[in-house]
Order: structure tokens, then sequence, then C-alpha cells
């Protein structure tokens, strides 16, 4: 039988079509979305609390305090006076006592010792909201769709940051040891800016709909997108080369700027043999490095905040503006650790602003990636 040809515009059927509640595909995934995002904000701050706590350990040197790695164990701190000797005991049987801190009194080992116990409880608190926070939320089939697995690398790097940390103190432990590996240090202080890093952007992504950010994503600035990622590279290498600064404390090597101490490059900086061994461990060479990257880095962010003014964009060009100014006055902090020979106050506080710096890198990043609308005369839509 002949089928007769349909007219373009022609009513396929009488019967009304079911029409979608409105906003109904968001509405599930927005509000675990918004929990799971309160839920990383919470590990957020923490993680910052510890890399805090974990500059001051190794500021007050008490990162060898503890001699053991006991992951459960090692929760419940000395409760008797017997207990606080145990612990006093291995600790005088490791290079740094018998090297450096021979004669110290039981008190003045407990100062350090809980500084070194207090970094690794903090360890152990982000571990567990971590676990019970996704144990929850999987449970409760609350994970938006593709989240599973972002969820799952921060825990995973979470285990591996507890296993380098020992793999670092260990280090320390050994005979000549008076400090850990100052590579190992910038390996544990790397991974937890990476980890650091993860729960920035997720708190970004999470803080608007999927809708929002495909839409947004139509708008990106691919190239300030690509300026950004060097950035936070280049600012990445710096915070290592910052940790292989503090691993041998070569802040207080030259208590002198512009010059390192009567001339541009530090005197003999390649006696150390083998010669490689001269960049983990002579820190007139470690600190030159780390200041002339830190030369570097502030040059490129000036030509990333030049490109980032030709954007439309009013929230991403301020963003760009943020990065600029913390970046320097990061520098201006790091000259006047140089110049106080890096004192706990001052020191920790470069640490700090390397935190700061990091996180308004990549929110920067994140608004030439996703930018926010904006009307047409350029205020935040």
């Amino acid at each position: 039988m002949a089928q007769t040809p349909r007219k373009l515009f022609e009513d396929v059927g009488d019967q009304p079509k079911a029409q979608a509640a409105p906003g109904g595909i968001d509405r599930a995934p927005r509000g675990a979305r918004g929990a799971i995002r309160l839920w990383l904000m919470g590990i957020f701050a923490l993680v910052a609390v510890m890399i805090a706590v974990g500059g001051m350990t190794r500021l007050t040197d008490s990162g060898l305090s503890i001699t053991e790695w006991a992951p459960v164990t090692g929760a419940l701190p000395p409760l008797s006076e017997a207990a606080w000797q145990v612990e006093f005991d291995k600790y005088r049987q490791i290079p740094e006592y018998q090297l450096q801190n021979k004669g110290m009194s039981l008190s003045e080992f407990q100062f350090i010792y809980w500084w070194e116990w207090g970094h690794r409880q903090l360890g152990r608190v982000i571990g567990l909201v971590w676990g019970a926070g996704f144990l929850f939320f999987w449970a409760t089939k609350r994970i938006p769709a593709g989240w599973t697995p972002r969820l799952l690398l921060l825990g995973g790097l979470g285990g591996l940051q507890g296993a380098i940390g020992w793999w670092m103190v260990s280090s320390g432990l050994r005979e000549g040891m008076l400090d850990v590996a100052s590579y190992r240090l910038a390996t544990h202080l790397g991974l937890a800016f990476v980890i650091f890093g993860f729960l920035a952007w997720y708190m970004f992504l999470l803080g608007r709909s999927e809708a929002d950010l495909m839409q947004a994503r139509r708008a990106a600035e691919p190239k300030l997108f690509g300026m950004g990622t060097g950035l936070m590279h280049f600012a990445f290498l710096q915070i290592l080369l910052g940790a292989l600064v503090a691993g041998i404390d070569a802040g207080r090597a030259f208590p002198t700027w512009p010059l390192m101490g009567d001339g541009f490059l530090p005197p003999d900086p390649f006696m150390i043999t083998p010669i490689w061994r001269n960049f983990f461990e002579d820190a007139g060479l470690v600190q030159f490095i780390h200041r002339m990257s830190g030369y570097l880095l502030f040059i490129f962010a000036i030509v990333v905040w030049l490109r980032s003014r030709r954007s439309p964009n009013t929230q991403t060009r301020f963003a760009f503006n943020v990065v600029l100014g913390v970046m320097f006055l990061q520098m201006v902090i790091g000259i006047m650790t140089v110049l106080y020979s890096a004192p706990v106050h001052i020191a920790i506080v470069h640490q700090i602003g390397a935190v700061v710096l990091w996180v308004v890198i990549l929110r920067a990043r994140y608004l030439a990636r996703y930018p926010l609308a904006q009307s047409i005369r350029g205020s935040a839509a």
C-alpha cells in the first residue's frame, strides 16, 4: 500500500507530550553537589592546617621525634611518665639526638614530640573524614555521575601521602643523618599541594551545575587557560625548590639580598662530589636556584597578567589581578625570610603564602576555562 507523504509541518498527533519539570535534570545532582562540596571544603581546611603544621614541624626540627610508623596505635600519645621515657629512649638512639641534641631534657623532647604527633594526628583525622564522607555519599547514592573516581582519587592520594611521609622520616633515622632527605621532603610537600589542588578544583566545579559549566565552557579562553596552566606548573616547581631549601636550612645560609654574600653567585657552589649532590645539599646553590626561579616565575606572572587584561570577562581579569598581587607579596616575604635568616614566624608565613598563591592561581585558571556569566555592561550576572 502506498503511503501518503507527510507534510513538513504536519502535526504528529493529538496527544500532548509529557513535559519535564523545570530544573528536573539538575535537581538531584544539585543537592548532592552542594553537600559533597561542603564535605570537600572541610577536608580542604584540614589539609591547609596540616600543611602549616607540617611547616612548623620542620622549622622546629620536630620531624624525627617519633621514630616508628604506627598508623593505628600511634594515635594515642604517651599517657604516663614511663611511656614518655620509652619514647625518649627511642629518640636518643638516632643520630639527630646523638650528634645535635645530646643532653636534651625530657620536657624539651616533649615539645618537639607534640608537633610531630599533631602533624600525624591531622593526617589520621583527614583520612577518617574522607572515609566517612565517601561511604555516606556512596551508600546513599548521592554521588553525581562521573564523580566516584575523582573522590576515590583523593582517598588514594591521601593514603599514598601517609606512606611517603614515613618514607621521608625514615631517611632521617639512618647513620649520619641529622634531618630527613631534602628530596623526600620535597616529594612529601609536593604531593600535599597536589591533593590541595585537586580539592580546590573540585570545589570550584561543584559550586556550579553541570549545565552552567557546559554553557560557560563555550565562552572559555583557551590561550589564557593554557598560560594559567603553565603558571600553575611553574609555581609548583618553585614550591618544590622551596622544600629543598627548607630541607637543608638553606634559607639561613646567605642573609643578604640581592647579592649572595659578596657576589651574584654563591661561593664554591660545586664543591660536593658527585656534582649532582650539590643541587640538593649545597645550601648556597639550592638557595640561589630558588631565588632565580622566583624571579623568573614573577616575570612569567606579569606576562600572563598582561594577557589577562585582554579578557572580556571582569571576574577573570580580577582573578589574575589577585594572582599578581599575591605573587608580589610572596616575593617580598621571601626576601624578608632570607634577610632575617628564616626565623620561624616569617618562614611559616612564607609557606602559608605559597598555599594562598597556589589557590588563587587555580582560581584564575578555572575562570579562564569556565568564566562566570556577566551582563553586557560587564558586571557578573
